[in-house]
């Protein structure tokens, strides 16, 4: 029964853990962008939370890289979801709008509004769990 009224809430923290990851990789993308050679990375959000929903490990995302052929590196996975630019399995390569004579792929003014916009939906997430949380202890009360 509890499960029934902590659902939606559950998915939004779910969620909200996966933004919170998003804007660690868009700031590490910042971050480098006079890095010589480096390549951006992002997610495919709606592919990261299903993958986050349906696995049956409650937080954790499957660190697995996926591989088309046995000669791809395998990467080591990073920090407590094995985020970071490492090996997220819904992690992806950002496309190259722009050539740079370094091989730099970092797009500032898309990762700007990458940033602002996961801001945004970060923000939105966490006032929609408050929002529930007062209807919920509203009902609880009898107010």
């Amino acid at each position: 029964m509890l499960d029934k009224l902590t659902g939606s809430m559950d998915f939004q923290a779910r969620a909200l853990l996966l933004r919170s990851e998003r804007q660690r990789t868009i700031a590490s993308n910042i971050a480098n962008v006079d890095t010589p050679g480096f390549v951006a990375r992002d997610y495919k959000f709606g592919d990261a939370l299903q993958n986050v929903m349906h696995g049956d490990k409650g937080y954790s995302v499957s660190t697995e890289q996926a591989r088309t052929n046995r000669q791809h590196m395998a990467f080591s996975p990073i920090g407590e979801l094995g985020g970071g630019a490492g090996g997220r399995a819904d992690m992806g390569y950002s496309v190259q709008a722009q050539p740079n004579m370094d091989n730099n792929t970092v797009d500032l003014d898309r990762e700007r509004a990458n940033f602002v916009d996961n801001t945004v939906r970060y923000e939105a997430a966490l006032r929609f769990i408050n929002g529930q949380s007062k209807t919920m202890l509203a009902a609880i009360t009898g107010q």
